[in-house]
């Protein structure tokens, strides 16, 4: 009997899994707006990150969609608002970290499957069914002059976003949700991770322009607008930015 139910458990699972796949897979057809919930979350219980973020509205993040519909006409897509942003009620728990950059594969997946799981409990309604959930991590920018790389989850659609909280860094906060966001999609990184550079020609918008330096928009999946072979600077905002067309192909905008 306990083997039976052995079998049944693990059966069910793998359908649970397979199902999420494939409606995973689906999304990236494109034949409908994929719907994202933004969650805030003070991430050290500050005061006056929780006043900021009781500033935050959802109109803040239009420019998220803005720049999502900017880039589906330019690729052709049929879809005219691909990604529609709410913004959901604070989230008092911090989702768990993720490990270091050598962790073991073991460790990967524990991570994965606890933010996972913080994702099934960690659900405010937003008034429609989500696709895709991002707990935007805030803040205070007295404390901190750099933040920690933010992460996302492709399996269950799930982003955890460091960010300054600031009305003067908003702007800056929106590529890197932007980024992340895309990150669940399938995009990967278009940057070196060991010194954070673009990647010569992914990470380039015009790789093939004469002159090559300075660029003139940066590629969001890298972030920074190469300056020459040595430098760059971040993107102010997402107007600087722009989704290359191997991102493009990595979230099936092109074929």
């Amino acid at each position: 009997m306990l083997k039976k139910f052995r079998i049944l458990f693990w059966t069910a699972i793998i359908l649970a899994v397979l199902m999420q796949a494939w409606e995973e897979s689906k999304a990236l057809l494109w034949r409908k707006p994929l719907y994202v919930a933004l969650y805030p979350i003070n991430a050290e219980h500050i005061a006056e990150v929780d006043q900021y973020i009781a500033t935050l509205r959802e109109q803040d993040f239009i420019a998220l969609e803005d720049f999502f519909s900017r880039e589906a006409k330019r690729y052709g897509l049929s879809i005219f608002r691909p990604i529609v942003i709410r913004l959901g009620s604070k989230i008092d728990e911090v989702p768990p970290p993720p490990p270091e950059v050598n962790s073991q594969l073991i460790d990967i997946m524990r991570w994965s499957l606890k933010f996972r799981w913080f994702g099934w409990q960690h659900q405010p309604s937003v008034g429609l069914p989500v696709d895709i959930k991002m707990y935007l991590l805030y803040y205070d920018v007295h404390t901190h002059q750099h933040l920690m790389h933010s992460t996302a989850l492709q399996k269950g659609r799930l982003g955890r976003v460091n960010l300054f909280a600031e009305r003067h860094s908003h702007d800056m906060n929106l590529v890197v949700v932007a980024h992340e966001l895309l990150h669940t999609l399938t995009a990967t990184d278009k940057y070196d991770l060991s010194t954070n550079e673009p990647i010569y020609p992914q990470g380039f918008v015009e790789p093939y322009a004469q002159p090559v330096y300075p660029q003139s928009m940066a590629e969001i999946m890298a972030g920074k607008i190469p300056q020459s072979e040595a430098s760059s600077r971040m993107a102010r905002d997402l107007d600087e930015t722009l989704i290359g067309r191997l991102t493009a192909r990595e979230i099936g905008w092109l074929k």
